[in-house]
């Protein structure tokens, strides 16, 4: 391997982690969070949940497969920067079309390689997630110089990144048979998978943009609305959640997934909050209250809903439910409404590299949607 220019992560808390640039060289500022997937770094870096985000890899070897043209779930890489141990000298795998590093470089992430990423995550385990920066090449300074851009570097509490990542026009997307449903899907950074998933169920999905009115959201006569996923502080999302209250009201059919979870939450009265450092991977176990099961998820959240596992509350919109939490801390991780029909989750049914436990979701969704046809 050829020898690479010196890197800096750096964290808030003047905590200095040294390596080799990896990607593009320069300087990146965000929130330091870890990913505990040992597979889809792909889907990972191209989830626009990410953005605002320097991702720190827990797998110590990545890019082994390379990079290929299927598997990104939008348009672009969203982290702001990427953190990892072991970088692969050569990628090997058939679909692949060139390596991770290429790719980084091409759109220009700045990441950092070669770093104690254990000794690292169990940093941000204990400490929390935090702001960071990634410096590399020309832009490596002092240790005061660097913690001092970090510091100024806006937090995650308050920030509102989904009208960032939002679809600047609707599309449709539609299924190859016959057409058993239409759904709006307000894009608050939805995945590429998630339409996918509904298409296969003959739902014709129309995509619309965060902004999008009432107005403009009957217009498509939707048989059900669906909260997708995103980045950012859900107590930023005054439309969103407006949107949301007024679907409620006409009892269309609701789903919400991660970022939608928390929208729908608090379109029924409940608080979210700041977690010390969230969920982020794909062996995140969530335990079905209703039922005990158990299912293996895919998650990325740093915020969620206030409540306690199979805590029962009143909404404007009648009685409610935490429906799911995880097992590991207990923390919310899905809502069900009694009175109206909308449910929400805080994982990824639609999960992409895996794993799949959750996909029946989707039938739960169609099967709403059919009681109220």
């Amino acid at each position: 391997m050829n020898a690479r220019a010196q890197a800096a992560l750096v964290l808030e808390d003047g905590r200095v982690f040294r390596g080799a640039a990896y990607g593009a060289q320069g300087r990146t500022l965000g929130e330091a969070v870890f990913c505990t997937g040992m597979t889809g770094y792909q889907e990972t870096l191209t989830d626009p949940s990410y953005h605002g985000q320097i991702v720190v890899q827990t797998a110590p070897q990545i890019g082994n497969t390379g990079w290929n043209d299927e598997d990104d779930e939008s348009s672009k890489i969203w982290v702001n920067g990427y953190v990892v141990r072991d970088p692969a000298r050569t990628p090997s795998n058939w679909r692949s079309k060139r390596s991770l590093d290429e790719e980084l470089v091409r759109q220009g992430i700045v990441g950092i390689a070669e770093v104690d990423t254990r000794s690292l995550t169990r940093h941000l385990r204990e400490l929390g997630a935090m702001r960071a920066g990634v410096f590399s090449g020309d832009a490596l300074g002092t240790v005061d110089d660097m913690v001092a851009e970090v510091l100024a570097s806006p937090k995650m509490e308050g920030a509102d990144l989904a009208g960032q990542v939002t679809t600047p026009k609707p599309y449709v997307i539609s299924p190859s048979g016959d057409v058993r449903f239409r759904v709006v899907a307000l894009d608050l950074g939805i995945k590429s998978n998630t339409p996918r998933q509904m298409v296969k169920r003959g739902i014709e999905v129309h995509v619309l943009p965060s902004t999008s009115t009432l107005d403009e959201l009957l217009a498509v006569e939707p048989d059900g609305v669906f909260l997708s996923n995103g980045p950012g502080d859900p107590a930023t999302t005054t439309h969103a959640t407006e949107l949301t209250k007024q679907v409620l009201g006409r009892e269309i059919p609701l789903f919400g997934i991660c970022f939608g979870n928390q929208v729908l939450g608090r379109a029924l009265g409940l608080d979210t909050y700041k977690m010390r450092y969230g969920h982020r991977g794909i062996n995140i176990p969530v335990i079905d209250v209703a039922t005990k099961s158990v299912a293996i998820t895919a998650q990325n959240h740093g915020f969620a809903l206030e409540g306690e596992p199979g805590q029962r509350f009143e909404s404007p919109f009648g009685a409610a439910q935490v429906s799911h939490y995880c097992a590991n801390d207990g923390a919310v991780e899905g809502l069900r409404a009694f009175d109206v029909p909308a449910f929400s989750v805080q994982y990824h049914p639609e999960a992409a590299a895996g794993p799949h436990d959750a996909a029946p979701l989707f039938d739960d969704f169609v099967s709403l949607m059919e009681k109220k046809a």
